[in-house]
């Protein structure tokens, strides 16, 4: 039984490793990924791994073009210090729709928490069709657009595949939680809570 799963796995990972590298020659404003030392992994196919302090490391800087104004850059290093809340979205999904409310309520949770949510738009091609999304939906949050997902590979290589995701990082910025699978914000509070608490 774990033979099949670790051969899925491999294939999602070794997929991402080609969606990336597809992407790898494409020059300007992509998103850029640089530092860290987090693998991701998802042992048993699991769509929620939590980690304690003591199995953090942190992930790689990156940053990108801010979906809502394209001239200015986003950066994961501009919030040292803070609980992000990390999710790759793109407005095709439709359990990234459903959950961009619950987003907003966590963003203005996070940040009266010493955090913020910020978005990774992906596979939107059309970043005005991005920017409508988040207006049209009163999404107040950062959001970097990398339509190829580059920092997949930044997040320890999360698997580009599965959108949504959602990843909260400690305020050292290492994952302390990772959500394959649409979330609720009734799911992301305690996990803020907690690490305020750490």
């Amino acid at each position: 039984m774990t033979k099949p799963r670790t051969k899925v796995l491999a294939a999602v990972l070794a997929s991402t490793a080609l969606l990336l590298g597809a992407c790898g020659g494409t020059a300007g404003k992509d998103a850029v990924a640089t530092g860290g030392s987090f693998q991701f992994h998802s042992p048993g196919g699991q769509q929620e791994i939590f980690y304690e302090p003591s199995e953090r490391s942190p992930v790689h800087d990156f940053e990108g073009p801010s979906v809502v104004a394209s001239d200015k850059t986003v950066k994961l290093s501009d919030y040292e210090g803070k609980i992000m809340v990390l999710n790759a979205w793109g407005q095709w999904c439709a359990p990234c729709r459903s959950e961009s409310d619950d987003l907003q309520e966590v963003h203005e949770y996070a940040l009266k928490h010493n955090g913020t949510v910020l978005g990774i738009n992906v596979r939107d091609f059309n970043p005005e069709i991005s920017r409508d999304f988040m207006r049209d939906n009163g999404l107040t949050y950062p959001s970097i657009y990398d339509p190829p997902f580059k920092t997949a590979a930044a997040l320890g290589g999360v698997p580009a595949a599965v959108v949504p995701t959602t990843i909260v990082l400690d305020k050292q910025h290492r994952p302390a939680a990772v959500f394959l699978r649409e979330i609720t914000a009734d799911d992301l509070k305690p996990v803020i809570d907690k690490i305020n608490a750490e």
